[in-house]
């Protein structure tokens, strides 16, 4: 057996015992992308080969929450594809205002970034008061800094442009104070705002959602389990809801397709019908 067939194999028991051990379900992750992580896991962790993550990930207390962030991916940053956020602002908002209260579910939130960018817009829009916001992702290091609310200064300051083309009508200094290199972002943003643990590979939807965003996660995901997602969003969007994805991910070739219409195919911004 070549290397590359016996890494397989390894992924494999891997992935069987994970699912089995704790319903966490990666096997229809992207398979390279997913080897990448692994591997890269493995090399950090001074292991010798995949096939020592299995018995740490059975007996080892502890090594579980390492090994899942450790491959999930958790790349974000403030005001993210601003031609997305001012796409909301523009057809998205307008619907909200319409409602004496929403839900916004934002998938995949990572370490939080944009549910914060999504907050600020929704605050200058005089939104915030009237949503509540559950930002979820399997990454469990990734949500204790979501709520920790406290950033990289350079990283944030970064956002300023983005900021100004998502539609920002002020400055985003103000909403954060800085100290020692750090942004914490103000307590403000976070009153209507839960983060928690969630698995979009096996978990159900929690609640009806007026507008859900799922940005630059279902890239990851196999052909499959793309479609498993994205009627899980269909069944949680009210009627006429709406839904976000990443700049590089479409619905046109999904069985769930039919179930959205476009409504900026720029900005991939859909709306459930």
């Amino acid at each position: 057996m070549n290397p590359e067939d016996l890494e397989d194999l390894e992924i494999d028991l891997l992935l069987e015992a994970l699912d089995r051990r704790y319903g966490y379900d990666f096997r229809r992750y992207a398979r390279a992308s997913l080897r990448r992580r692994l591997l890269h896991f493995v090399e950090r962790n001074r292991l010798r080969s995949i096939a020592d993550l299995v018995p740490a990930a059975l007996r080892e207390e502890g090594f579980l929450d390492r090994l899942v962030n450790g491959i999930s991916v958790a790349v974000t940053e403030p005001f993210r594809e601003p031609v997305c956020l001012a796409a909301v602002r523009e057809h998205v908002f307008p619907w909200l205002h319409s409602h004496a209260y929403s839900k916004i579910w934002h998938a995949g939130c990572s370490s939080g970034e944009e549910v914060y960018s999504l907050a600020i817009l929704l605050d200058e829009a005089g939104l915030l008061d009237r949503v509540q916001i559950y930002g979820t992702d399997i990454n469990t290091d990734a949500l204790a800094r979501a709520r920790e609310a406290i950033y990289p200064i350079e990283a944030v300051q970064r956002g300023q442009e983005n900021y100004r083309r998502a539609g920002g009508q002020r400055q985003l200094s103000d909403y954060y104070v800085a100290q020692y290199g750090r942004a914490k972002l103000s307590q403000r943003l976070q009153r209507n705002m839960v983060f928690s643990q969630h698995n979009l590979a096996t978990d159900a939807a929690f609640g009806e959602m007026q507008f859900i965003l799922c940005r630059n996660v279902l890239i990851y995901f196999n052909r499959e389990l793309q479609d498993r997602v994205l009627k899980l969003f269909a069944g949680s969007l009210a009627r006429r809801g709406f839904l976000a994805l990443g700049a590089k991910e479409s619905l046109s070739s999904l069985d769930a397709a039919p179930r959205f219409e476009t409504i900026d195919a720029t900005a991939r911004l859909f709306r459930a019908l």
